[in-house]
Order: structure tokens, then C-alpha cells, then sequence
């Protein structure tokens, strides 16, 4: 996800966007005349692990302010938002509204011929919220359909904005709507010292066309002190060493964010992404024998 850099906190592109940009055009230039299958590696055992935070969104505490104490923040918590849609605070029925137990966030564009969406994060300005290093992250989602939507499922170093250590950002879930054969996987290794030595490791998941917004998966990431682990319905699409910058608790984000240096004219009004649930889970120490691990 684009975002604010972390010295000075300017929005601004990621470093990796040319890159992604440069990957999903290689990707996707051609389109196959036969659909490419989801990949099916190595199945997550969720027996190996025990649930910590469980947001199955039947009720939605969220707010746009930082003083209050919701279990959600609606703003990238380091400040500067990102995207050609500007994050909302929550109000009546926009942009998170709830219908039988699935959270819909909608990106919409109002009279005034501007577009607005929503973001959500588990961490707030100061650093409370929740966050964890290790553990197994996991949303399952419906996306939107269309050119110019960039919806994101991503975890954040939850550190403080003085904080000169390297920040770790990984994205689980990265969709651009022009390119319906696939998403991407990330890690990120945002430099805060000022060098602007920042890195980023990409990786494209190919699905059959259309599959993610005509239908419900999860997405999910196994993060461990050896391995970074990336699944899609819980079979492992990817994986690269954990990098030593890892050193910080991480805040889990959600977001519909539009753009990403693609044109958002054809972008459908409104535009919404569904999540069932945003799961997170340590390692079980029992091996699974005090809990239900479907």
C-alpha cells in the first residue's frame, strides 16, 4: 500500500509501486484463453495455533478519532492517508456498514464529484490497540470488481512516529481491479533513518479470472522468526526468510482504497469490499487440544 514515509510523514508512492506496476503488467499483459487455477501448496494446519483476536464483525466498534478507544481506528495510524479515495470517519451507513454478520466497506464518489472510502486499523496513534509479532493473520473477504479498485489486506510495524528503527510492513492481500487474474504479496522494509533505503520483496498469486470478487477466500500469512509464510485458502502460495528488521509487534489494517497510479474513471460507484472476519492466532503450545481449530 502506498503510504506516508516515516520520516516526516509526507504521503507519498512506495518505492515498490514502479516495481508492482512493472510486475502486474508482465503478469497480466496477456490474458490466458484458459483461467489459471488457484494454487494449491503446502495446507495450513490451524491446529498448530490458538486464537488471540477474533473480529467476526457481528457488532462494529470503530472510530476516526484518536482519543477514543474503539477497537478500531479509521486512519492509518502514523498519519497521511493514501489512494485516490480519502479515508472517512465512520458515519451513518458510510463507509462500514454490517449485514449478517459480513462488513461492507464502500468507496463512493459524492456530489461534490470527490471519493471517499474506508480503512480500517487495529492499533491507534499512541501505539494501544492490538498488534502481535508472531502468528498466523487471516481475513476472509469478497472484492470489489473494477478498474482503479486497490482494496488491501496488510499488517504494520506498530511503532512510534520518532522511531528510527527499520518499519516492516506486509501485505497479505494487495488487488488491483484492473488485473482480475491475480494479487500480489509483499514485504516491505521501510528505511526511517532518513537514507530512503527502503526494499520490498513482491510476489503475484494467479487465481481464475474474476474468482476474487465473484466469491469469498481467505487470505492469510503465517509470520514466524525463520519464515514469512503467504497462503490463500489456507494453502501456501509463497514464502521468503523473515527479515531481521522484524523486531516490532504488528497492527493489522484493512482497506478500500481506489488509484494506485491507475485511472479511476471506470471505477464503478460505489465500489464494495466485503470481510467475513479478521482472525489472528499464536502459536499453540497444547497443539490444538484446548480448542476448536476449523
Amino acid at each position: 500500500m502506498s503510504r506516508s514515509a516515516r520520516s516526516g510523514f509526507q504521503p507519498r508512492l512506495r518505492p515498490g509501486l514502479m516495481l508492482s506496476v512493472a510486475v502486474v503488467g508482465l503478469a497480466f499483459l496477456v490474458r490466458s484463453a484458459q483461467p489459471q487455477p488457484s494454487p494449491e501448496g503446502t495446507a495450513l494446519d490451524l491446529c498448530a495455533f490458538r486464537p488471540i483476536f477474533v473480529e467476526d464483525f457481528n457488532s462494529l466498534s470503530v472510530s476516526g478519532h484518536p482519543e477514543d478507544r474503539q477497537r478500531w481506528f479509521a486512519h492509518t495510524p502514523w498519519g497521511g492517508d493514501f489512494g485516490d479515495a480519502a479515508f472517512a470517519d465512520p458515519e451513518l451507513a458510510f463507509p462500514f456498514t454490517l449485514r449478517d454478520g459480513i462488513l461492507r466497506i464502500e468507496a463512493r464518489k459524492g456530489a461534490d464529484d470527490k471519493w471517499r472510502s474506508g480503512l480500517l486499523a487495529s492499533a491507534h496513534p499512541d501505539g494501544t490497540g492490538f498488534a502481535q509479532r508472531y502468528g498466523y493473520f487471516e481475513a476472509r473477504a469478497k472484492l470489489p470488481e473494477g478498474p482503479g479498485v486497490w482494496p488491501g489486506f496488510w499488517l504494520n510495524a506498530n511503532q512510534p512516529r520518532a522511531d528510527k528503527d527499520p518499519g516492516v510492513e506486509i501485505d497479505v492481500l494487495e488487488y488491483y481491479g484492473q488485473f482480475p487474474e491475480g494479487f500480489h504479496s509483499s514485504v516491505h522494509i521501510w528505511d526511517n533513518s532518513g537514507a530512503d533505503d527502503n526494499r520490498v520483496s513482491d510476489h503475484v498469486t494467479p487465481v481464475s479470472y474474476g474468482s476474487l470478487y465473484r466469491d469469498f477466500h481467505t487470505y492469510g500469512v503465517d509470520v514466524e522468526p525463520d519464515w514469512v509464510i503467504f497462503y490463500l485458502d489456507r494453502h501456501e502460495t509463497w514464502r521468503l526468510a523473515t527479515p531481521a528488521e522484524l523486531t516490532k509487534p504488528l497492527m493489522v489494517l484493512v482497506s478500500l482504497a481506489l488509484g494506485s497510479g491507475w485511472p479511476i474513471d471506470r471505477t464503478p460507484n460505489p465500489s464494495i469490499m466485503e470481510i467475513d472476519y479478521v482472525h489472528v492466532y499464536e502459536r499453540d503450545p497444547t497443539g490444538g487440544q484446548q480448542h476448536d481449530c476449523r
